[in-house]
């Protein structure tokens, strides 16, 4: 199934305003001479944490310990992460180093 022209600019013009609307109302809802709210402060604190907790568990959900590789690559990429963020605390540096750890034990090492 095809779009049109008109659905494909309208598609177009809601994801731009969409965007938009993510990244400016904050401003407006918290503007700069205002204290920010202590339960938005509160969130800022915690979701970060809660949306990493997710993903771990989300990219481990399907591992088989029983067979293929036995989750060896995906341990030894958790290890490779973690060691990464608690020697650089960078989290960039971490995720990144972590991910192709892995790609490369998978593609190339542990086939």
């Amino acid at each position: 199934m095809t779009m049109s022209l008109t659905e494909q600019l309208i598609m177009v013009g809601m994801v731009i305003l969409g965007t938009m609307l993510t990244r400016f109302l904050p401003f407006l809802f918290f503007p700069v001479g205002r204290p920010t709210p202590k339960y938005i402060q509160y969130l800022g604190q915690v979701l970060p944490l809660a949306m990493f907790g997710m993903l771990v568990i989300y990219c481990l959900k399907d591992v088989s310990l029983l067979d293929g590789s036995h989750g060896l690559p995906e341990f030894l990429s958790i290890a490779l992460t973690v060691g990464l963020h608690v020697w650089r605390r960078q989290m960039l540096l971490s995720i990144a180093g972590g991910t192709i750890f892995y790609m490369l034990l998978v593609q190339y090492i542990l086939v």
